[in-house]
């Protein structure tokens, strides 16, 4: 009697563990997750009321110019509301604003996850630390674009048409925003490295934009090239009046560099800047103090 054989079943297929996720996918979860916390955090309400200074001066200005008060002359000339808004952005948002804002936020990227002790939930997610900071720095971008440029409209509407029209000075306004955006990137890519290396990253970041960088503006040679205000004021296309103080000041720090070579060189900047604080993050030992 013959007998059947019975068929040996396959054999089990062993399911692979899914891959993690890329690090722009992940910094895209840690985006979606910081956004909301920076946008209704206390900074953000410090950065609301340091860039409502200058609106509050450019509708000063609008009422007095209103009233018949000659505040807008350089001489006995009138100043076109154009080059008043060019010295009101070079002056608060170029040269104070942007970074100081960026100290504040982008040295707090990781450092406020150490503070709050909620840096090991974040690491113990399946995606590379180095998503945790580029998914928090792009948050800061957002975060600070979202409340600076509005200010600056503001600013233009109210002086960009007295002595003259807003549609002559719209390109220069959209060269504005452009040049903020610019430096909010660049700065804040540079303070991610000094929140993600150093302990103290608030007092380095601060001593970096009111030491370091007004010190090399202000001396003679090369060092003035390893700030990112040098090549900042080499995208500002404003002329300033001369008889101005910042007329005078932005001539004596500002040196001939094209458009181009400040592009470059800022993109340089916040590219390596970021890839540093990604390696700084995915390789330094965090200690939570208890």
């Amino acid at each position: 009697m013959a007998m059947t054989e019975i068929p040996s079943s396959p054999p089990a297929v062993q399911s692979r563990p899914p891959a993690p996720p890329s690090v722009l996918s992940g910094a895209l979860r840690i985006f979606d997750l910081s956004l909301g916390q920076m946008l209704w955090s206390r900074r953000t309400v410090f950065m609301a009321l340091v860039v409502g200074v200058p609106v509050l001066i450019a509708l000063a200005l609008r009422t007095m110019e209103e009233l018949g008060v000659p505040i807008m002359r350089s001489g006995r000339a009138p100043v076109g509301g154009g080059a008043v808004f060019g010295l009101m952005v070079w002056g608060f948002y170029v040269r104070f604003a942007a970074p100081v804002l960026a100290v504040f936020y982008g040295t707090a990227l990781i450092a406020d996850e150490v503070e709050d002790k909620t840096l090991t939930y974040l690491f113990t997610r399946p995606i590379p630390r180095s998503s945790v900071l580029l998914g928090k720095y792009f948050a800061y971008l957002i975060c600070t674009l979202g409340v600076v440029l509005p200010s600056v409209v503001a600013v233009w509407l109210l002086v960009a048409s007295v002595n003259g029209t807003l549609a002559e000075n719209f390109i220069n306004l959209v060269k504005d925003l452009g040049i903020l955006a610019i430096g909010l990137a660049a700065y804040g890519a540079v303070f991610a490295v000094v929140g993600a290396a150093v302990s103290r990253p608030l007092l380095v970041g601060l001593g970096f934009v009111f030491g370091w960088e007004t010190l090399a503006l202000a001396l003679p040679g090369s060092l003035k090239r390893l700030t990112v205000a040098f090549y900042l004021q080499g995208l500002v296309p404003h002329a300033m009046p001369s008889e101005s103080a910042l007329g005078v000041m932005q001539s004596l720090f500002r040196e001939a560099i094209s458009v181009p070579e400040s592009l470059i060189s800022l993109a340089v900047i916040a590219g390596v800047c970021l890839w540093l604080a990604g390696q700084a993050v995915g390789r330094r030992e965090y200690v939570l103090e208890q």
